[in-house]
């Protein structure tokens, strides 16, 4: 057995993205088969959620093609900075300032697996924040600049995003709540939320904006479930 959150776009009360964390059967294994097994699992007992029919996986993992391109691995933004366009992962992980060094911007022009890997990441003391063309972000609130990079990229993609309305729920396999904290399907349910409130370009026009906003919210997002909504949230 394992736990997961699902993350489900919240239409009307105060939270934006509500998080349920549930327990489903585990199979064990590094194969794309036996995470789409788990997948599987995770998805049935999300399904039994009040409010929740159809569920994306969102993640390299998925066997859905909608959710392998939402992946951070593969969804880009446009640069003129370099040629070609810059993964989500890329420029999350190049942007990051520590307290011995960085951004490590070279890491823009590496695959998405090698900037996750890159050891200057785990040797260069603790993060202090995060620079991206030219704007400082700070730590606080929790996900505000993953989540801004993240939803910067899928708003170029109006391919995808119209796709996203079929869907009450997201879910990624490969994140556990334990060891990180940023989230490409709390993201995307951010993103859903946001749009069906009519309000996802006001908030998203500039970081101050978008910082503003958050710090008014409640959240409940992977490390803080909404416990008023019931057993099961």
């Amino acid at each position: 057995m394992a736990q997961r959150p699902v993350f489900i776009p919240d239409l009307d009360g105060p939270l934006l993205v509500r998080t349920a964390n549930v327990t489903f059967d585990w199979f064990p294994g590094l194969s794309v088969s036996q995470k789409q097994r788990s997948i599987e699992s995770l998805q049935a007992t999300a399904r039994q959620l009040p409010g929740v029919d159809r569920v994306l996986e969102v993640s390299s993992k998925s066997k859905e093609r909608l959710g392998t391109a939402l992946s951070a691995f593969n969804l880009t933004l446009p640069t003129s900075a370099q040629p070609g366009e810059l993964s989500v992962e890329c420029a999350f992980q190049g942007s990051k300032v520590f307290a011995q060094g960085g951004p490590y911007t070279d890491i823009y022009d590496m695959s998405p697996r090698e900037a996750k890997r890159d050891d200057r990441l785990r040797t260069s003391g603790h993060l202090t924040g995060f620079r991206f063309r030219g704007l400082d972000w700070p730590l606080e609130p929790q996900t505000a600049f993953y989540d801004w990079l993240y939803i910067s990229a899928l708003r170029q993609h109006p391919d995808l995003t119209k796709r996203l309305a079929d869907y009450s729920a997201f879910t990624d396999i490969e994140f556990n709540p334990e060891k990180s904290i940023n989230c490409q399907a709390y993201a995307v349910a951010l993103y859903v939320s946001l749009q069906k409130r009519e309000i996802l370009d006001a908030v998203t026009l500039d970081k101050d904006t978008f910082l503003r906003f958050l710090r008014d919210r409640p959240i409940s997002n992977s490390q803080q479930d909404d416990t008023r909504q019931g057993s099961l949230f």
